[in-house]
């Protein structure tokens, strides 16, 4: 496998060079973009700059076409509602909610920057479906004019991850979080095995611990040792608010 590029730097130098002009005017051939491009090569990236407040799409690198068959200045936040898995529509919603919410809340404070990262499965450009990590820094700017910008990173982690439940999600301010991906990033959020997330959406569904038992053919007494060991790992009381807690981060 070819080594990756871990280090997010180089895009760093990128929102300081153009950010205080609104990521406009990039030139695709300028040595920094054109060294970002060789390393979203590698790495299988491909990279936007976008205007929260004004929920618009300021700067896409060229590498859209290839992960998701959109030409960099054709790309809309219209294309990832088309492109998600139809499975993941309702989180991809809530993490789009989410998101605006952090951006309102920086444009309130005035200052202050998040990170918010999730995966999704998505259409690419042969119409497969493939696991895409997105990784967000928001940030608050009095430059070009006062607005919340996000960057934006999308890297194909099919390599590195199968999950067929649960779903990596982290929002804060720890900067090491921004970084090319690894297990150990791609483990954050994701707190249940396999059983335990079943379990949860089939309580969300409704379903008592009988009935649970009998959809998964286990005894009761697996399933409420099952959901005993759930209320540990979320350090909740009770399972309605393990639920509420994963509805919120866009995960159930």
């Amino acid at each position: 496998m070819i080594d990756k590029i871990s280090s997010y730097k180089i895009f760093f130098k990128l929102i300081e060079s153009y950010g205080p002009f609104g990521f406009s005017g990039i030139d695709s051939n300028d040595p920094l973009m054109a060294e970002a491009e060789r390393m979203m090569k590698k790495n299988d990236q491909f990279i936007y700059f976008g205007d929260l407040i004004l929920f618009k799409i300021l700067y896409t690198s060229n590498r859209s076409l290839d992960m998701m068959g959109v030409e960099a200045g054709q790309l809309t936040a219209f294309n990832f509602f088309q492109s998600i898995h139809p499975s993941e529509v309702k989180r991809h919603i809530l993490g789009r909610t989410a998101l605006l919410k952090i951006a309102h809340d920086l444009f309130t404070q005035k200052k202050g920057y998040k990170i918010l990262s999730t995966n999704f499965r998505v259409k690419n450009a042969k119409g497969e479906y493939t696991n895409l990590l997105f990784q967000y820094y928001i940030y608050f700017s009095h430059l070009p004019y006062e607005s919340v910008f996000a960057f934006k990173v999308h890297t194909n982690v099919d390599w590195l991850v199968k999950q067929n439940y649960g779903y990596h999600y982290y929002v804060g301010d720890d900067l090491s979080n921004l970084r090319y991906p690894d297990n150990e990033l791609l483990q954050k959020g994701n707190l249940f095995s396999k059983r335990e997330f079943e379990i949860i959406q089939l309580v969300e569904q409704g379903n008592n611990s009988d009935q649970i038992a009998d959809k998964l053919f286990l005894s009761r007494h697996t399933v409420d040792t099952h959901r005993r060991n759930i209320l540990y790992k979320a350090q909740k009381l009770n399972i309605s608010a393990v639920i509420h807690d994963l509805k919120e981060m866009g995960l159930l």
